[in-house]
């Protein structure tokens, strides 16, 4: 399966976010963490993701008579690349956004199902607004924000520190407006 069907999938995607930030967690452990997936998927997708290139085993242990395998995600990963993405079909960037929307709406719903969820002391957020921006100014905001970002994933866990699912999205809401001005209505 190539990178880009491997990742595709929210089940999959959501074990990707799971193992984040060095995490190392047993099949057992993921399935606790998604207990809205069947077990037997979570294995499936585990068994996928490892054989995809994305999961590596950082250990074994006997446990009642099975091998018990922890999993962490590889550091040299496949990753969906510039051309990759270039490649993919209008159908494939649908696939893609459906995905990542079905990983926030599960993963804010495991959040908020959590005993003491707070969303206004835990700092949640889900504004959207909109932004009028040449392709030059669209340029310098994502370079800046990238230099911002870098730090913050750079971040490894720590007391005091819990994850964070950041979740960026960006696409023109609009055709390019013929003249100056806004966009009118059709």
């Amino acid at each position: 399966m190539d990178t880009v069907n491997l990742l595709l999938h929210p089940v999959r995607l959501r074990i990707v976010h799971a193992l984040s930030s060095g995490r190392v967690l047993t099949t057992g452990q993921l399935s606790a963490h998604l207990p809205d997936v069947p077990k037997v998927s979570v294995y499936r997708q585990v068994a996928l993701l490892a054989e995809g290139g994305f999961l590596e085993v950082a250990g074994e242990q006997q446990v009642r008579g099975t091998v018990e395998r922890r999993f962490r995600l590889r550091q040299h990963r496949p990753a969906i690349t510039a051309e990759a993405a270039a490649a993919m079909t209008t159908d494939d960037h649908r696939r893609g956004f459906a995905a990542a929307m079905a990983v926030l709406i599960a993963e804010f719903h495991a959040y908020l199902d959590r005993d003491g969820a707070d969303p206004v002391a835990d700092g949640v957020s889900y504004r959207q607004g909109t932004l009028w921006l040449s392709p030059g100014e669209l340029a310098e905001l994502s370079g800046r924000l990238l230099e911002v970002l870098r730090e913050a994933f750079a971040h490894e866990p720590a007391p005091g520190r819990r994850p964070y699912l950041l979740s960026p999205i960006l696409f023109p809401t609009a055709p390019p407006p013929d003249g100056s001005g806004p966009v009118s209505p059709a």
